[in-house]
């Protein structure tokens, strides 16, 4: 993680969060680490087959989605490569997309992360084999 810290001072703070935070113990629930700025939400759930996972993007905060144990896969694509399906909810800071391009699958194991920025339209929460009991904490980070 300590590679990454150098991109801004808000990731740095999000990524140090991270690291030095017992999040296995940590309750579900969301958690302001700097005001509105940065915050986390720690959540568990079990995942899904790929066509009841819905794509997302947001245009506020840069996700920075952590697996803190299971595992999942996350499609990741271009948002140009994508088409508006649910219009953009300016409170929850999300839209819900489908692609009409290239897009690509990545697999989140425990302790592994991803960041995720505005471009970067994603569908979390897919079955990674089999559906499976996972805990993840996503950190919005203000751009």
């Amino acid at each position: 993680m300590k590679n990454f810290c150098n991109l801004s001072e808000r990731l740095k703070t999000a990524l140090e969060y991270l690291n030095k935070t017992d999040l296995k113990n940590k309750p579900d629930g969301k958690y302001d680490i700097l005001k509105d700025e940065i915050y986390i939400n720690i959540q568990e759930y079990d995942t899904k087959e790929e066509q009841n996972c819905k794509w997302e993007a947001h245009k506020r905060y840069i996700d920075i989605q952590y697996m803190i144990s299971g595992s999942e896969k996350i499609g990741v694509g271009d948002i140009h490569n994508f088409k508006n399906l649910i219009p953009y909810d300016t409170e929850k800071d999300v839209e819900f997309l489908e692609t009409n391009g290239e897009t690509e699958t990545l697999t989140l194991k425990e302790n592994d992360f991803v960041i995720l920025y505005p471009f970067d339209v994603h569908r979390p929460q897919m079955k990674n084999k089999h559906i499976l009991h996972v805990k993840k904490a996503v950190v919005k980070v203000l751009v």
